[in-house]
């Protein structure tokens, strides 16, 4: 966490936009580093020592101009910063002038899978065994298979969301998981109305909507739910505003599975999941929290099973497609991996060899699928050229990464002329 790493330095200054309004008065007036460390030491009232001192700027979207003179406080250099809000990819208020350059931008997820099972005791010797299991295509042990199984039928109900999860590791107690996650649903509703502004009766529509669509046959959301005179660009800002806060994960529908999927993608056509699976269940029907917990993630449970996948895809690098026509039939997600398409199927019954869209997939040439995933109950397996892997190991499918500045250095040999 931020407060853990400011235990490195020698101080850390925290301040929270929200709780502490006044605060926005240290930017108000010139923008330069020395004004607004003057300011800055004197609202904090504690010895700042150059170089060994975090700033915490909390809320940072109430304040824009705290954003604006990021730039000359970090080309100052006599602290580190960071910044860190609630739905900044919203334009809430505007800000005069974005720090580009200056800014590195890390993406905070929900808990995936993996952060959860640490969370709640699983050893590091398990999880690299599993890890082997994975890379190697062996099967799991068959006691170590059933207990993360139900482990990852607690992080169905459960999500990652980290107050939930704490309250999940500390009381066991599913009542007080649901009230959690109603509180944090009534948090977003409230964030919602108060940054949604003149979209938020629509936003509002739309968000309630995503459990009843996502348990629809197809799972594509559909304005006619809505009302049956909805039109896609009176909506368009909410499927956007949603987006931007990263509360809904759009997935979109494909013309082909092939490279590059972002010039096949249908952008009217979509699932839109919730950003975290847990509270997808406490938004959806009564008692869904104890039929999993029995063990039934049959074919009623689908849309919360694909929504976990959603998210964990997500937070493992992948932008969301999947394929869906009448002669082939439903891919699941379909992701770039490797330069590679990979048509994912996510199974919630024990018939999890029967694939028929998967088969009809990779039987069309021209689209050359050498290989496709599924995901189930069973254990890891091979048959041709289709991989089976248990619904946990989704949290070892990650997107290979971006090189890092110095990974990838590029030598330019130009020609001279004779």
């Amino acid at each position: 966490s931020i407060r853990e790493l400011g235990k490195q330095y020698d101080s850390m200054v925290e301040i929270n936009f929200i709780t502490e309004p006044d605060a926005v008065k240290i930017f108000e007036g010139n923008l330069d580093a020395d004004t607004i460390i003057m300011n800055l030491t004197a609202y904090a009232r504690r010895k700042m020592t150059p170089h060994r001192t975090l700033v915490f700027f909390d809320e940072i979207q109430e304040c824009p101009n705290a954003r604006t003179a990021i730039k000359f406080l970090v080309e100052d250099g006599r602290f580190d910063y960071i910044e860190s809000g609630s739905l900044l990819g919203i334009r809430y208020k505007t800000v005069k002038s974005y720090p580009v350059g200056y800014e590195e931008t890390l993406r905070m997820y929900p808990m995936d899978f993996e952060e959860f099972c640490l969370a709640n005791g699983l050893q590091e010797d398990v999880l690299s065994y599993l890890r082997s299991c994975y890379e190697r295509q062996e099967s799991v042990s068959q006691a170590v298979h059933q207990s993360m199984l139900n482990l990852f039928r607690y992080y169905t109900i459960v999500g990652g969301m980290p107050d939930v999860v704490k309250t999940f590791i500390e009381s066991h107690d599913i009542g007080r998981v649901i009230q959690t996650q109603q509180n944090i649903l009534s948090l977003y509703r409230q964030d919602i109305s108060k940054y949604a502004l003149e979209n938020k009766a629509r936003v509002t529509r739309v968000f309630d909507l995503i459990p009843a669509q996502l348990d629809d046959k197809n799972r594509r959301f559909t304005l006619s739910a809505i009302s049956k005179n909805a039109r896609s660009r009176e909506y368009e800002d909410a499927f956007t505003w949603l987006d931007d806060a990263e509360v809904a994960l759009p997935c979109y529908n494909l013309t082909a599975p092939q490279l590059p999927l972002k010039l096949n993608e249908k952008s009217t056509i979509f699932k839109l999941f919730l950003c975290d699976c847990g509270l997808l269940c406490a938004q959806s029907m009564d008692n869904i929290q104890f039929t999993i917990l029995q063990g039934d993630l049959s074919v009623n449970m689908g849309s919360i099973l694909e929504n976990v996948f959603a998210q964990q895809l997500v937070s493992n690098g992948f932008e969301l497609y999947y394929y869906n026509k009448q002669k082939i039939g439903e891919l699941d997600f379909v992701l770039q991996k490797d330069q590679q398409v990979i048509p994912l199927e996510i199974k919630s019954g024990k018939d999890y060899h029967s694939h028929t869209a998967l088969d009809n997939a990779m039987a069309v040439s021209e689209w050359e699928l050498k290989q496709g995933i599924v995901f189930c109950s069973g254990n890891v397996e091979k048959q041709g050229p289709v991989t089976y892997f248990p619904w946990y190991m989704i949290m070892f499918y990650k997107r290979t990464p971006l090189p890092h500045s110095g990974q990838m250095i590029v030598n330019v040999d130009l020609p001279s002329l004779p």
